[in-house]
């Protein structure tokens, strides 16, 4: 068996000793175009890569940042780490991801590990009750930490978005599309984010005079969204649109909808949340409020930078609007359920 390449074998191999090669593989030193090249061409050969866990510990400065994330099979989760990897990487840094499943036992887990592998940073949406106890751990360690989507402790930066204002929004477009009888559909339990949501939704009901207001819980996935539209217009069958949790959970309705006959935007008008790239291809294309989660990654990504550079600057808190995109999926009530009219 081949061993595994060393500075001294790229040293052997290009005629050099072991400091130059070392200074060539970090970047330092003045050395020439030719040695350099020389360098290179060896450890190309040899299939050299540098050891990140000893030039961190001769650094004092770890390069690794930890992502812990709850559905990492939701394609929103997979555009946010798409951003983040790909600001992170440009900076130098290598990108663990790991997921939850919303489980705070299993995030302990992972948090353990992390803790004891070393980790630059930390990006994390914390599982759903999560412990005193891990933020005093994380901050006994200094490990510099961003929370996402769920803000849980005002001693860390946060990124998040601003759920309330984002649902009342497109509450508020269906009503001025002439809608009265709006569900809200998606999620289970009361996360902070999904409470967040029904707020906005229930407060553009109450002030608006419609209702009464429904929450119909389902899992923010295809299948159980297109489950769920089928029982929700079951049991209320006066509902003629939807505001969604997730795109995901839509983009089911939408589905569950045309399996019944229907057309989504014309027989019942859906809104998601997040614009996922599905979104816009879906047919019908569906309406939502857009946060591009693309670049909210890097957002993300940008303020654990900063807090890596300046550990002792203050707090910050990051929220973002969404957007209304309007697509194919929102439209008036149909006839016979618009104000005015006898509902049936």
């Amino acid at each position: 068996m081949s061993r595994k390449p060393t500075l001294a074998s790229v040293a052997q191999a290009a005629g050099v000793s072991i400091p130059t090669v070392s200074q060539v593989m970090r970047g330092t030193g003045r050395i020439s175009a030719e040695t350099r090249n020389k360098v290179l061409k060896a450890a190309n050969e040899l299939h050299y890569i540098p050891d990140s866990r000893a030039a961190s510990m001769r650094s004092g400065e770890n390069r690794e940042i930890g992502f812990l994330i709850n559905q990492l099979a939701n394609p929103f989760n997979a555009e946010v780490i798409g951003g983040v990897v790909d600001l992170l990487e440009a900076e130098g840094y290598l990108v663990s991801v790991l997921d939850t499943r919303d489980d705070a036992i299993r995030q302990g887990r992972h948090l353990d590990s992390f803790i004891r592998h070393g980790r630059g940073g930390l990006l994390w949406v914390p599982a759903i009750d999560t412990p005193d106890e891990t933020f005093d751990m994380l901050t006994k360690h200094a490990i510099p930490t961003v929370t996402f989507l769920r803000r849980v402790n005002d001693r860390i930066d946060h990124v998040g978005i601003r759920n309330a204002e984002a649902t009342a929004t497109a509450t508020a477009y269906l009503a001025d599309l002439d809608h009265r009888h709006i569900a809200y559909l998606g999620g289970i339990g009361m996360t902070r984010v999904r409470e967040d949501r029904i707020s906005g939704y229930r407060r553009v009901m109450q002030d608006r005079d419609l209702g009464p207001a429904i929450v119909w819980d389902s899992a923010n996935d295809k299948l159980a969204g297109l489950e769920a539209i089928e029982h929700l217009r079951a049991a209320h069958p006066e509902v003629t649109a939807v505001v969604c949790n997730g795109d995901m959970v839509a983009l089911g309705a939408c589905l569950g909808l045309q399996r019944q006959g229907l057309l989504p935007g014309q027989d019942l008008s859906v809104i998601g949340f997040d614009d996922v790239q599905d979104a816009a291809v879906a047919t019908p294309p569906l309406t939502t409020m857009a946060v591009s989660p693309h670049r909210l990654g890097r957002k993300l990504a940008r303020v654990l930078l900063d807090r890596i550079q300046d550990p002792e600057m203050p707090v910050t808190v990051s929220e973002v609007s969404a957007e209304l995109v309007v697509r194919s999926t929102t439209a008036g009530p149909p006839v016979g359920k618009r104000t005015g009219w006898a509902d049936t």
